[in-house]
């Protein structure tokens, strides 16, 4: 046996080496494939008080740039994540305003054109994007056992096969006072916390991302979820002004007419949803199918319930009976509420979710009316706006704590000293809820300080003027905060009239809770919808040619602005 490898050539050894050369020659020279990761350390202090900035000085753009790999659909797509900041700009004085915060995956090697960009953003007000990102469409997320508890560490993260990142490119934005986000002096954070204020800021920080990124000729979609819906209404008609025009609007969990918040026709259907997944119902046989069901509730709600709210104190003893059957609460005890299905106590708690599984000492999640607690009033009066002890942010918000910080940290190599706000109650506390919608409603906070925020308008205004506007409404239907059945009536109820343009418009239904993407298999459907949105919205090709001529001026007026030199 030759115990030289080189000699199995059939050339002598002394003759390999020059031959190697000359064949080196000849070759195309490699070139490196493996791209190296950039780690980043941010030193900046980053306040999420109302009169906190960070200097101007600071207004830097850097970022960490990491590279992956994920199967999706059968597919290996290779992406990278980039997190850092954008410095964005008063649009009056060209002045940076602001240091955003933001988290993007964006697949390698994709054509402009031919690769949308979805813009993802949690509600509140006053929420960072750390929920919507772990939890649905990126390429990795969380573990969770919803409904159920999720148990403390050692917690995991897995590859997200219902990711969109086949579909879309995907950038998870923090708006000011969340995250690390803030204001630059010698603007206050306060200054971005309202209802116009913030969607101008959003609409700055796009503006800013297509210019860096040189993806202005990119189809464009908004994900927002709760507060979010309505900060998607009113930024999709303000980016419309300033010459940008959306292919796709998904509103996850919605609540878009504020006035509407508690209205017990608008609640029942999920009241009666609650009941039904509970086995608290009083209808024989027990129906086999939700949704079918929750039509059914629907029609009673908006017919013989509203009749007999309307008449109470007097009664139909037939509709209370029915009533009673739909939500498991008995007649005597409706009665006591005024039938009103969606009253609170003295103490704020809501009736029917401490009042249904009373007798076992639990109460129902408003988020997700599947998971309960015990009974200790935790599953009292949520505020849409804001969160809060609830069973169903108990049951995951360990996990989406502790993960976050490992993944932001471990695996996308961002690290700073600053902590990082997931949720700023003081954003919340200090909002300015004033609104004028194109439509001329204004509306904000009634006499008595409650919210009465409504933002269909904007969203009817920037359908009827973007006529290729496609806009899908995700209910989870056992989400108490924004009841399905209320996004409904506030879509039915909208102004926008012609009828070939509300075909853009679906609505779609999954067995979950507010953030519908926590159960396994209503993110798989939600993904597939989500799909057909996409290919329906960026396959029509005369839609999407009128929306990049709408907008071509103003990529070539911004096309060169860099607000940090």
């Amino acid at each position: 046996m030759n115990s030289d490898p080189l000699a199995a050539s059939g050339k002598p050894a002394d003759a390999i080496e020059p031959a190697m050369a000359a064949a080196a020659k000849k070759a195309p020279k490699k070139t490196a494939t493996a791209k190296k990761d950039q780690p980043y350390f941010d030193p900046v202090a980053y306040g999420n008080g109302p009169d906190d900035a960070i200097a101007a000085t600071e207004a830097d753009e850097n970022a960490a740039v990491t590279h992956h790999s994920v199967t999706v659909g059968g597919a290996k797509i290779a992406y990278t994540a980039t997190v850092g900041h954008l410095v964005t700009v008063d649009p009056s004085s060209s002045k940076p305003s602001a240091k955003m915060f933001y988290v993007a995956f964006t697949k390698d090697g994709a054509k402009e054109e031919a690769r949308p960009l979805t813009f993802f953003y949690n509600g509140g007000p006053g929420s960072s994007s750390v929920f919507v990102l772990l939890g649905s469409f990126a390429p990795r997320r969380i573990k969770t056992a919803m409904p159920s508890f999720t148990p403390p560490a050692p917690y995991q993260m897995e590859d997200n096969p219902d990711s969109l990142i086949d579909r879309s490119d995907l950038i998870f934005i923090n708006p000011v006072g969340t995250g690390y986000s803030a204001a630059i002096e010698p603007n206050k954070n306060r200054d971005f916390w309202g209802v116009d204020q913030d969607a101008a800021s959003i609409a700055q920080f796009i503006k800013r991302y297509l210019t860096k990124n040189n993806r202005w000729n990119s189809p464009k979609f908004l994900f927002g979820e709760s507060y979010g819906t309505a900060r998607s209404c009113v930024l999709a008609y303000k980016l419309h002004e300033d010459g940008i025009d959306l292919n796709g609007v998904t509103l996850q969990s919605s609540i878009l007419d504020y006035a509407q918040a508690g209205n017990p026709v608008g609640a029942l259907p999920t009241a009666a949803s609650d009941a039904w997944y509970h086995k608290k119902l009083g209808v024989h046989p027990t129906p086999t199918n939700l949704l079918s069901f929750a039509e059914e509730v629907a029609e009673f709600s908006r017919t013989d319930y509203l009749n007999a709210l309307r008449k109470f104190p007097q009664t139909d003893d037939e509709v209370v009976e029915k009533l009673s059957e739909y939500t498991g609460i008995d007649k005597a005890t409706l009665l006591a509420w005024s039938l009103d299905i969606a009253a609170y106590d003295s103490r704020g708690n809501s009736l029917f979710l401490t009042t249904l599984l009373k007798s076992k000492g639990e109460s129902l999640g408003s988020y997700d009316g599947r998971v309960t607690a015990i009974s200790t009033g935790i599953a009292g009066k949520i505020d849409p706006n804001s969160g809060g002890n609830d069973p169903t942010m108990t049951a995951v918000s360990g996990v989406y704590t502790t993960m976050w910080n490992s993944y932001l940290n471990e695996q996308l190599k961002f690290t700073s000293t600053s902590s990082f706000t997931d949720l700023n109650d003081q954003a919340f506390l200090n909002w300015d809820f004033k609104h004028t919608d194109p439509t001329g409603a204004q509306k904000g906070l009634d006499s008595k300080g409650n919210v009465i925020l409504y933002t269909a308008g904007d969203l009817a205004a920037v359908m009827a003027l973007n006529v290729d506007l496609k806009v899908l409404s995700a209910n989870g239907m056992y989400d108490f905060v924004t009841p399905f059945y209320q996004t409904i009536i506030d879509l039915q109820q909208m102004p926008l009239i012609d009828k070939t343009v509300r075909q853009n418009l679906s609505a779609t239904f999954y067995p979950s809770g507010h953030m519908v993407y926590l159960d396994g298999g209503s993110r798989t459907q939600l993904k597939a919808d989500l799909a057909k949105m996409y290919d329906d919205a960026a396959g029509n090709h005369a839609a999407m040619s009128r929306i990049i001529a709408l907008q071509k001026v103003t990529a070539d007026k911004l096309g060169a602005l860099s607000p940090v030199g």
